[in-house]
């Protein structure tokens, strides 16, 4: 029997479930819910050819979304679960941007005219590795096919960031940096292979705000190796002086099943998830304390960001990065891996670089798997999102709004009753709220409606 279960034997008569009752209950392995239906139900089934008739199909008069992808870093932390890799030459990049372009081409000719972008993410990866060269050619490429406006994000590495590129990328539009932190302890940097210094990060912040930035946000994790709650805590205080407008605070998932560099992690340093629960709770009330909103499961914002202000009016989004304002209902995404959201069904581009650049040589659309959306599909992933988005959900309102009865919920809603049961979930005639004490169990929460999932698969990192 293992200490928690021994725990467990010795706690039946406390009317109020302990946090390791809890965890041995309700910690499976459970996604993410960044999309639903999940990354775990595409297939090949979704060809190049339906991707483009999906494409030609979008409304002419509607905005887009656009994500692109930059799989390349200076250097590989072993925490990352990113499709990426470590390269040193320069024209490597170079030739990847060009191929880019090409596939933004064969965008074009898919697309029924050039449509209006208001949102653009660049992610990888790090796409600070870019020369300032690379993002005019990959910007012309862009505004060659689409009508560029509105945000432009992008997720930075602080160690490889340069002034000259930050004049450069606000020459392009640059309004949001995402700013990779993590942690700060010397210790636990060791022992993910980021070696990176609040003085770092600090200059990095600084030219970001002298070039008039105007949003910016930090990246840190909880559940790495050799943290403890105090050097979480730490952390949070040297980088809140820089007052970012976000931060994000992120459970390390360890999956190394899936990400191999991960298995240089010694496991044995790994806190454990009732350690991992004190941390994530100790951070998120240290950034509460100092002014910021909590938003969904680890995002925080300033009260008057577009974030929190999303938040307080329900109009909070979630995609495959992170929590959004975006309203757009098609993303497309360009480059390896990268995965576009449609009306009809999700797309992801061949993971692998190699044939994802041979199917832009042959000038195809580089897809390799997808999942076409069914009617329940739509239905059920509204009612995730907004669990994952507002901890709270109106099925009612949703199945009267898909014109599904509420009896088609009643093996999710039962499901649901352990939950009620130990003060995590109230259901008050089908409105579901998570209380506080069930936050952290949103995503099992958000299983209970997912009708794909297969817990027996054991892909998933673990909801604590």
């Amino acid at each position: 029997m293992s200490a928690i279960a021994e725990f467990v034997t010795h706690s039946q008569a406390s009317s109020r479930a302990s946090d390791a009752v809890l965890i041995e209950k309700y910690d499976g392995r459970i996604p993410r819910y960044t999309s639903y239906p999940t990354a775990a139900q595409f297939t090949p089934a979704v060809s190049a050819d339906a991707y483009a008739e999906w494409l030609s199909a979008l409304p002419l008069n509607e905005a887009l979304s656009l994500y692109v992808h930059v799989p390349f870093c200076r250097r590989l932390c072993w925490y990352c679960g990113c499709n990426t890799r470590a390269v040193n030459r320069p024209d490597s990049l170079s030739d990847y941007v060009r191929y880019l372009r090409q596939e933004i081409f064969m965008l074009e000719q898919a697309l029924p005219g050039h449509m209006r972008v208001t949102s653009l993410h660049l992610g990888g990866g790090t796409p600070n590795m870019l020369s300032r060269d690379d993002l005019t050619e990959l910007f012309y490429g862009l505004r060659h096919v689409f009508k560029m406006s509105g945000e432009v994000a992008a997720e930075l590495d602080p160690a490889v960031l340069t002034e000259e590129w930050v004049k450069a990328a606000v020459f392009h539009g640059l309004t949001r940096a995402s700013l990779g932190v993590q942690d700060l302890t010397p210790e636990v940097q060791k022992a993910v292979n980021r070696i990176e210094s609040f003085e770092v990060l600090a200059r990095a912040t600084g030219w970001l705000r002298a070039a008039g930035v105007p949003s910016i946000n930090f990246d840190l994790m909880y559940g790495l190796p050799r943290q403890t709650v105090e050097g979480v805590l730490r952390t949070l205080d040297s980088v809140l002086t820089l007052r970012p407008d976000r931060v994000a605070l992120f459970g390390y998932a360890h999956v190394p099943w899936m990400k191999p560099h991960q298995g240089l992690i010694d496991v044995a340093e790994l806190p454990g998830p009732v350690e991992r629960l004190a941390q994530s709770r100790a951070a998120a009330g240290r950034l509460e304390d100092a002014g910021y909103v909590a938003i969904g499961i680890d995002h925080f914002a300033l009260p008057n960001d577009e974030l929190a202000l999303a938040s307080r009016a329900g109009q909070l989004h979630r995609n495959f990065q992170g929590y959004t304002t975006d309203r757009a209902r098609a993303l497309i995404g360009i480059g390896a891996s990268a995965i576009s959201h449609l009306p009809r069904g999700y797309v992801q581009n061949e993971t692998a670089e190699a044939a994802w650049r041979k199917l832009v040589e042959q000038e195809r659309l580089p897809v390799a798997r997808g999942v076409a959306f069914s009617g329940d599909d739509l239905f059920r992933g509204e009612i995730i999102e907004r669990l994952m988005c507002d901890l709270a959900v109106d099925l009612p309102a949703i199945c009267a709004a898909h014109g599904r009865a509420m009896a088609e919920l009643a093996d999710a809603r039962a499901a649901l009753h352990a939950f009620v049961t130990d003060e995590l979930v109230t259901d008050q005639d089908g409105r579901i709220e998570i209380t506080s004490r069930g936050q952290p169990f949103v995503r099992a929460v958000c299983a209970a409606f997912d009708q794909h999932l297969d817990v027996s698969a054991n892909r998933h990192a673990r909801v604590v």
